[in-house]
């Protein structure tokens, strides 16, 4: 949600990659709450922060938006980029009905929109 939100939000400013600790397929929840608001990652592979730090690549930038727990395992990258560390629950465990699911994840989006909102206004 962070990469879609910097890409809509930061523009060609900003290049943007997106990589996860454990990296497998993207949460069904998570796309339809990106749809409902315009975007559409259906098609987004997903990627390992592993793989991305092994690629001997610099960043600006490097933001964790997982649980503590999670960003806790992510590696160290080159250069000299600022870490940040953005807390948001993990919607991979919400439990409950769809719509209870899906409730809960929109919180989480609208949180992540609004912070990536604010940075972008900052960094420009």
């Amino acid at each position: 949600m962070g990469e879609a939100y910097l890409k809509k939000f930061g523009g060609p400013q900003f290049e943007v990659e997106s990589a996860g600790i454990e990296p497998g397929l993207l949460n069904p929840h998570g796309v339809k709450a990106l749809q409902e608001d315009g975007i559409d990652i259906r098609n987004n592979a997903t990627r390992g922060v592993f793989d991305l730090a092994q690629s001997g690549r610099s960043f600006d930038y490097v933001i964790a938006v997982c649980s503590k727990e999670a960003a806790e395992r992510c590696p160290i990258f080159p250069g000299k980029g600022v870490r940040l560390y953005w807390p948001f629950p993990d919607p991979s465990t919400f439990t409950g009905a769809d719509d209870e699911i899906m409730a809960q994840v929109r919180e989480v989006r609208d949180s992540i929109k609004k912070r990536v909102r604010e940075f972008v206004q900052k960094e420009q």
